[in-house]
């Protein structure tokens, strides 16, 4: 089903330096127009499209969960589309929600935002963007299957790729930070965090959520890691 509703996304202001001999893509992200932006159009009934994508093993389920969820607590009307792919590890693997005051069908032509827990993920689901979407990338690199039978190196120009085709992405270096809260799994909870700046939902809602889908003894660093990835988008 075709959603044509517009939501403006997160600016972001692009630059680009040389270290090393590689380019190193900065991106400093305006999400408080959206915020506003995003209440307006919500209250106008219009429906709010977010796709995730990454490989079998990263908590896709688990990112879509948290989402409707607390999409849902904040009163909007939800729908979850099944997450399709290869569930073991290293395979695609793709999942969405839409919301809003009402929604008929779960199914993406467009989407607002992107969350891509691996790189080569983003770039190939990128042209699912609407032209004033928004990319979230976590910063880490899974060889996929695909590349590995075939015998081919993991491609070493994703970001130029992606840059060509949009500016309005941000890269998070979701992995590393969740490896330094000791539990490399909560990287989808970083980029929750994240995504949770660009959207007109209350912080409560949000660790309500999350206290209703993940065990009580994984509590405490899912919600570090989702607070981690808040102050990336302060």
């Amino acid at each position: 089903m075709k959603n044509d509703n517009s939501i403006n996304g997160c600016i972001k202001e692009s630059g680009s330096s040389t270290q090393g001999g590689q380019t190193m893509v900065k991106n400093a992200v305006d999400h408080t127009k959206y915020l506003e932006n995003g209440r307006k159009q919500l209250a106008r009934g219009e429906i709010v499209s977010v796709l995730f994508t990454g490989v079998g093993g990263q908590g896709i389920i688990l990112t879509t969960t948290v989402l409707a969820k607390a999409v849902m607590l904040a009163g909007f009307d939800v729908k979850v589309s099944e997450v399709h792919g290869m569930a073991q590890r290293g395979g695609s693997v793709v999942g969405s929600v839409r919301f809003g005051k009402k929604v008929y069908s779960p199914i993406i032509d467009k989407a607002d935002f992107i969350i891509a827990l691996e790189k080569l993920e983003a770039a190939r689901y990128l042209e699912m963007l609407k032209p004033d979407g928004f990319l979230i990338i976590n910063d880490f690199e899974v060889y996929p299957v695909s590349i590995y039978l075939s015998g081919k190196d993991y491609p070493a120009d994703i970001l130029s790729r992606i840059s060509k085709v949009t500016s309005n992405y941000k890269l998070v270096e979701a992995t590393d930070i969740a490896s330094k809260l000791k539990e490399i799994r909560a990287s989808n909870m970083v980029l929750i965090g994240s995504l949770s700046r660009c959207l007109p939902i209350g912080r409560q809602y949000w660790i309500e959520s999350i206290k209703g889908c993940v065990p009580e003894r994984a509590l405490k660093i899912n919600i570090d890691a989702f607070n981690k990835g808040r102050e990336i988008l302060k």
